[in-house]
């Protein structure tokens, strides 16, 4: 059988202090394996901020043109988006092809999205990412032969005029408009036969698509590499006395997810909006797992999802050594109360984990206006947690928050029901 051919790339990574160096850099060398390339070198630079011109500046860019034209890569990464003025800048100087962070993740979900929404939205995407991009490019793109950074919309369009590719935009926009208004139709009849929705969303390969198959039955496509679900897959899950439940399957979210892939997948990510419960699949055997929890919570800030009420999954316990599993456990129970601990891949956990969706689905809740002191901002902590927090306002000497909670928890709040006597002014 003939080998499959894989782009030579070089990585380059610049930090500036944010403190996810390492993290970043590994995830970005999974990017590139799953997208079909080869990691044959990578250049790390410490800045305190990027370059205007070269963003790594000149001197580091000579290097790695020096290092390019030594190991014949074809291919050079950024490990963060580009301007379009430095990518110019940077293609002068390194020669072979320059693709950001951004440009990257755009050709994975190109090279995996099966459905005709899916590619739609791709295309989408690339075509709001690569408008910016098309001034001055004119020799770079009639050079593009295939590979990593190209697969989408096609040399052709790609070179097509502004006002051609804005067009296209609209056309697309208007299609995937039309899929939505379907999709919409779909969810509405699963509410008038009495389904609630409940949503699998977390980080890339966290173990998602296994777990909607231990739970369902099912025989969804499962990889171990970066985005291996684009297209969300919905599958009845039993709960008790005959309740009628759906698990839906979405994209795997990820560090610094470009805003074009947001915008663009809003369509799929509706299964997440529409959703009765999250659960937030995490990969527990990562060391930095608490840190990819924040980074999905950002994300579901963005998607405006972030209240919605949600059950911690603490997926692949099985990679834990056993003497460490029971002081895990304890210690996560209590940072997140809500919360389950499995292996999708040795089906042990699912029940208690059925049980606990029936339970947070069944929870009825109460609509409370409260008002928390600055000094009692433990019990603010709380309600993000224990509730679904609509809106806040801070006045100078407590804040004003309404919350939906579970009726089981709503008596500790109690006490913050009534609006302090002295009322200050709001702040500016």
């Amino acid at each position: 059988m003939k080998p499959i051919y894989r782009e030579k790339a070089i990585l380059v990574n610049l930090e500036t202090g944010d403190g996810e160096f390492d993290e970043s850099l590994d995830e970005l060398r999974l990017l590139t394996d799953t997208a079909g390339g080869e990691v044959a070198a990578t250049v790390e630079q410490k800045r305190e901020k990027p370059d205007p011109a070269y963003f790594i500046g000149r001197g580091k860019a000579e290097d790695i043109r020096a290092a390019r034209e030594e190991l014949e890569a074809e291919l050079v990464i950024f490990n963060n988006e580009l301007s379009p003025t430095q990518m110019r800048n940077l293609e002068q100087i390194i020669g072979g092809k320059i693709i950001d962070r951004s440009a990257l993740i755009l050709d994975i979900f190109a090279k995996r999205a099966l459905s005709r929404e899916g590619k739609l939205q791709v295309e989408l995407a690339q075509l709001n990412y690569l408008l910016p991009r098309l001034t001055g490019r004119g020799t770079y793109l009639s050079r593009l032969g295939g590979g990593i950074g190209t697969r989408g919309p096609g040399e052709t369009q790609l070179e097509i005029d502004r006002r051609r590719i804005k067009k296209k935009i609209s056309q697309l926009k208007h299609e995937i408009r039309q899929l939505r208004k379907r999709r919409v139709l779909h969810r509405s009849s699963r509410r008038e036969k009495g389904f609630a929705m409940v949503s699998l969303v977390g980080y890339t390969n966290a173990g998602k698509s296994t777990l909607l198959n231990a739970l369902t039955g099912s025989q969804v496509f499962v990889e171990d590499k970066l985005f291996a679900t684009l297209d969300p897959a919905v599958r009845d899950l039993e709960g008790s006395d005959g309740q009628k439940i759906l698990l839906a399957d979405t994209v795997g979210l990820i560090r610094h997810l470009p805003p074009q892939l947001v915008e663009a997948f809003s369509a799929t990510l509706e299964e997440i909006r529409e959703a009765d419960l999250l659960l937030l699949v995490v990969d527990a055997s990562r060391p930095d797992f608490e840190e990819l929890i924040v980074s999905v919570m950002d994300t579901l800030e963005r998607l405006q999802v972030s209240g919605k009420p949600q059950l911690f999954v603490f997926n692949k316990m099985d990679q834990l050594p056993p003497g460490e599993r029971k002081g895990f456990q304890e210690r996560l129970k209590r940072d997140y109360p809500h919360s389950a601990f499995v292996s999708a891949v040795r089906e042990t956990g699912l029940e208690e984990l059925r049980q606990k969706i029936v339970e947070r689905l069944m929870e009825k809740s109460l609509h409370l206006k409260l008002y928390i002191p600055y000094d009692r901002w433990n019990f603010f902590h709380s309600l993000f947690r224990e509730g679904n927090v609509l809106d806040v306002k801070y006045e100078n000497d407590y804040a004003s928050v309404e919350v939906e909670i579970p009726e089981k928890n709503a008596g500790e709040f109690s006490i913050f029901q009534e609006k302090p006597a002295q009322q200050s002014k709001s702040r500016e």
